[in-house]
Formats: structure tokens, sequence, C-alpha cells
């Protein structure tokens, strides 16, 4: 059996989850099965990871709420007060005066978690958790039903402590998290008859006048977003696992957005990271994909970023901070240059022309411009620039001259070359695009390398193991050495049935490396070798033992659901299997390569370039046709000839 036979084996061993229709998935509980998962969801003023599942047959609800904005002390990178209910001391429910246990029948997720229970009695318990979009709570509302044949007397008791801070750790003065019940007073409740009432998860500061809930409004308006995700920047395929991960990535991707003093910020989560930005979650992962989606909170959140990381602009030529923290109020820098600016002038670049604002790509400008002189600052006399570290951070050897920064760095003067025509910096332009081929030709030459049998890169000066970002060549479009490449990361030394591991040898992955694989295998042509493994990947996070989104790594933060890496997942099938590069305002290459076992693959409601338009893909015998749909209902139509990219310019 082969390495892909096997995962593919796991895969469908490892299968908990169903799709239902309309972006919706189900788990029904097994007899006797036990399993326990956790989620991540998030609005503008709080988030929460739920933990779930089943546990010796009993129902495990557990919930940690973040408040981002309620900043204890000292106010660094992880100051977002958290506070943890779990439901062994929740409410207790009782019927006929003996307390009830909810005993699992099945799992719903649709940017809702759902939880059918039945119970000790002849009450059954439907429990329903999301947050509200805009305020700082976490609502799980409860439905009783009586499927009996007599009356029920039910009684709730809150058995809720409320949460005081420690005023003298507390930013703002002492904060207050309570669990209000509301509708708390239940009827004796008749054969068939239901009760509804809401249990709102509530932090604020202690001075905060009441509010009064409606939690059937939010409720509403937490299906109104998730509704408006699912209706921009949509997957039709013929895999419905595929086209459902995606959808359910657009969530993740987007609702990590917090409402600061500082503006809106875009946060990674996992119960550490709030209220501020990063140069790679949010700058180089997460800005190139928000105007794709055309969502206002996403992309006001990009601009807000790269304007916090404008601030650090500085004529002494130091390195603009890694993360910008506590709603903008600090700063973190502990791994030096990561290869920062490389990563900032790489999103800013993609970000403005994918826009397809002139104003916005103005204000941008300054900021890229100063990066690339920062650059090269660091540029050796080997032609390729030097970081102090990478985004791991140390966590893996990554010596002065790494290919991560050097990578990132050519995608960024190639995407600055169109920006600056656009912009009529003519000279600049070519500057960059000169500059653009120099490193292209230094990075070949500089870390191209046989490691452990296999024709790619060394990762830095000394490397001998294969390393997962060597795949961050073929997606900037360097695709010298993407053979080899190729059979490295698929080879038994990185890849595994949890995806790319960091380095050869070890067992730790992290999502976004695996991500950044695929990009790069479909946008080098790789697809039919790729396609398998991909679908395995989206079907196991999707509907495996961890679900509904891309995760972070593995053991450190268990596998949270960070929001940039669900950003990466979309960004595979927009700039990799559609392989679209942003080349002006108007203005983009695509060379998509359509798997053989599909007929079409289409992406509609494209909010890019400042316009709304669909893409589609399809094969009529041998030959693949490119149809673009433009919002007037102009139709772009062209044969697709085999790694040609089209250029399109939209009205």
């Amino acid at each position: 059996m082969s390495l892909l036979q096997w995962n593919l084996t796991v895969a469908q061993n490892s299968k908990k989850w169903a799709l239902l229709n309309g972006n919706r998935i189900e788990w029904k509980v097994k007899q006797g099965e036990n399993h326990e998962d956790h989620i991540e969801m998030a609005g503008l003023q709080s988030a929460a990871v739920v933990y779930y599942g089943v546990r010796e047959g009993r129902l495990l609800l557990d919930k940690k709420i973040v408040f981002p904005m309620l900043r204890t002390i000292p106010n660094n990178t992880h100051a977002s007060l958290t506070v943890p209910f779990q439901d062994t001391k929740s409410l207790l429910i009782k019927v006929d005066g003996v307390a009830v246990d909810e005993y699992p029948r099945r799992f719903v997720l649709d940017g809702k978690l759902a939880v059918y229970s039945t119970t000790n009695s002849a009450l059954e318990v439907q429990r329903t958790l999301f947050p509200s979009v805009d305020k700082p709570v976490l609502i799980e509302r409860v439905k009783l039903v009586n499927t009996g044949n007599k009356p029920l007397r039910i009684d709730l008791i809150n058995k809720y402590s409320k949460f005081l801070s420690d005023p003298a750790k507390s930013v703002y003065g002492q904060y207050i998290v309570q669990a209000l019940v509301i509708d708390s007073l239940v009827p004796n409740l008749e054969p068939k008859q239901s009760y509804l009432f809401d249990i709102v998860y509530e932090g604020k500061k202690i001075s905060t006048p009441v509010y009064q809930y409606s939690p059937s409004y939010e409720l509403q308006k937490r299906a109104d977003f998730v509704k408006s995700l699912a209706d921009d920047l949509i997957l039709e395929t013929p895999n419905d696992t595929i086209n459902t991960a995606f959808a359910f990535a657009k969530i993740r991707a987007t609702e990590s957005i917090y409402d600061t003093k500082g503006g809106l910020m875009h946060g990674p989560g996992g119960l550490s990271y709030y209220a501020a930005i990063w140069a790679n979650d949010q700058a180089e992962y997460a800005n190139p994909f928000f105007p794709f989606l055309g969502n206002r909170n996403g992309n006001e959140s990009a601009i807000n970023s790269f304007r916090h990381f404008a601030r650090f602009m500085n004529s002494d030529f130091k390195p603009i901070p890694s993360s910008i923290v506590a709603e903008g109020d600090s700063y973190w820098n502990g791994a030096k240059d990561r290869g920062d600016m490389a990563m900032i002038a790489y999103g800013a670049s993609r970000y403005a022309l994918a826009l397809g604002k002139k104003d916005i790509a103005v204000e941008l400008w300054p900021l890229i411009h100063w990066c690339f002189e920062y650059l090269e600052r660091q540029k050796t006399s080997e032609g390729v620039y030097r970081s102090d570290s990478d985004e791991l951070e140390g966590r893996a050897p990554a010596g002065k001259i790494n290919l991560s920064t050097n990578s990132i760095a050519y995608g960024a003067f190639q995407s600055a070359a169109d920006l600056a025509h656009e912009l009529g910096k003519e000279d600049l332009s070519l500057q960059y695009r000169r500059q653009a081929e120099e490193l292209r030709h230094s990075i070949v030459r500089y870390f191209g390398a046989d490691v452990q049998g296999y024709s790619t890169y060394r990762y830095y000066d000394g490397n001998t193991i294969l390393r997962a970002w060597i795949c961050l060549p073929m997606t900037m479009g360097i695709t010298e050495r993407s053979a080899g490449t190729i059979d490295a990361l698929l080879s038994k030394y990185l890849w595994t049935n949890n995806g790319i591991l960091t380095q050869s040898g070890d067992k730790v992955f992290w999502d976004r490396a695996t991500l950044y694989a695929f990009k790069g295998f479909f946008m080098t042509g790789a697809t039919e070798r790729a396609l398998p493994y991909f679908k395995y990947y989206s079907s196991m996070r999707l509907l495996g033992d961890h679900v509904p989104y891309p995760v972070e790594a593995w053991p450190e933060g268990g596998q949270r659901h960070l929001s940039a890496e669900s950003a990466l997942y979309c960004r595979v099938i927009t700039e990799g299997l559609f392989h679209i590069v942003p080349t002006g305002f108007r203005k983009f290459s695509i060379s998509p390569s359509l798997p053989k076992e599909w007929k079409y693959m289409r992406l509609r409601r494209i909010k890019a370039f400042d316009r709304v338009f669909d893409i589609e893909v399809s094969r009529k015998g041998k030959q693949e046709f490119l149809i673009v749909k433009q919002q007037d209902g102009q139709l772009i139509q062209k044969p697709i000839l085999s790694q040609q990219a089209i250029s399109i310019t939209l009205n």
C-alpha cells in the first residue's frame, strides 16, 4: 500500500462527520461512541473556544470565552481576559425534581454549533451556541421538548458564579463576566410542547450599564453574517467536500476580526492572539485574500493593519515589529526581523492590486517602498537577503539567510513592480522587475541543493535535511527545481497523514506550510498528482476527528483553529487551482489547472479588482475553456493552453 493509499484509508476510517445541504456538516453519535473536539467562534467583541463531545455517553460542553478589549496587566500579546465556563458547574435542569443527564445524538456545524440530546427522562434538549456579531457575548440557545405523553415539571437552577477581575490587574478598571439566564421561568411542559430560553455569557467593565439582550436578534445577525460569506466568492466543483471546506474556511478567515480602539484588527485567535496583528498571519496570509471575498470588515482590517505597520517606519531603517499588540498600544519583536519587511511588502502589494482602489494603493505605497529600502540594507554579496529568523521564530533552525524571507521578497518585488506601473512609477517598476529577476537567479544559485536525495532547496547554509518551506519558491512563481521539490514534499520524509512535517525526522506539523505546498503544486501544474492529497486533507479537516477548519500546528497549541490558515485554504483555490495573480487594478493573469476528473470548476461573485465577476473553467472534449462573466454581463471567452497564463482586463 502506498503512502497516499494509506492516508486515504485513514481519512475514510476517521471520518466522523457527514455533509448536509446548505454548507452544514453533521456528526451522528454511534452507540457507545466517545469523542471530544473543540471549535473556535468569534465576533467583533468576543471569541469562544467550545469544547464539545461525548464522554461516557454524556454531553461534554465546556467553554472558554475571550474578551479581547478587556485588557489585563501586563498588557501584552496574551492580555485578553479569558474566562472558562464548565458545564458541570453551570445550569442545572431538573425534570420532576430529578437532575437531567443529556445523551447527545447528533451535532451540527454551520457557523453555529447545535447539539441534539435525549435525556434520562422524556425531555429532549437542543442547544445552539454562537457568538454575537458585535457584542461581547456568547449565546447558548436552549430548547426543551417534552416527547412523552405526560406533563413535565421543569426547574432551572443557575449555578454559574460571577467572575470579577482584580482591578489592579485590569487596564480599564474591574471587569465582570457572568452567565445570564433569560426567560428561565419554564412552565410545566405539556406533551409535545417545547420551551425556549437562552444563556448569555457576557463580559464587560463593571461600570458598563446593564444591556437588554435579544438572543433571537443576535442569532439572526449571526446567520446573516454567515450567509453573506456564503453568497460571495462561491466555489463550485464536482467535489462537495472541497466546496464545503472552502465555504467553512471563509467563515473562520473572516469572523476573527476585533473592533479595537486601534480600529479593526484581524487576529489569529487560539485563546492567545487577539486585538493584535502579525506580519505573517495578517499582512502575508490573510490580507491578500480579502479583496476576493469583498467582506467590508475584512478589507478594512487589512488596510488598518498596514496603517499600523506604517507607524513604525523610521529613517534609521530599524525593522518594523513583527507584531503590533494590545489594540495598537504595544508591539512584539522577540524574534527580531523574521523577514517581516518582505512579508509586509508582499502582502501590501498583492492587496493593493487585488483591491483595485488607487487611493488605497497610493496610501500604502510609502510603506511598500520603505520595506524594499530596508531589504536592500540586508542584501548580501551572494545577492540574497539576511534576516534574524523566520515565521517559526526559532522553533526550527533558519540560519542567517533563509529561503522563506528570500522567496517572499521575490514575490513582493514582482507585485510591487506591477503596482508601481499602475501608479505611474515606471522607473521603480523597471527597477523592481530587474531586482526580482536578479533575486530569482540568486535564490536558485544560493539555495539550490540536493537534500536527502532530492533536487530541491536547502533552507539555509548548512541545512542537510528536508524542510517544509522548500515549497515557497513555487508559490511565488519560481519554477526551477519544482519537480524535485514536489517529490520531496510528498516523500516519506515530509508527508504524513497530517500533512507536511516542519522538517524531516520531526513530528511537528504546521498547516500553513501544507497549504502553501498545495498552492505551489497547483500553480506549477502538478494537479493530477496533488489533487488526491488535497482531497484527503480537505476531508480530514472538514469531516474527521478535529473539524471543520484548517489548524495551526501540533503539538504546539493542540491544533488551534487559527484564522489565517483558513484564508490560506481559500487561497489554495483562488491562487492555486485557478492560479489568479493580480497584475493591475482591473487586471490579472490566470492559468487554471482543471483536474482531469472534473468537467468544470467555477468561482462566482468574485469581488476583487473593485468589480464583481464570475470565472468558469470547463472542458469540451480535450479542449479546456475559460469564461469570465463581468458584472455588466459581458463575457470574455478564451481557450486554455497548457501552462500558458491568460491576461484578463475587466471593464
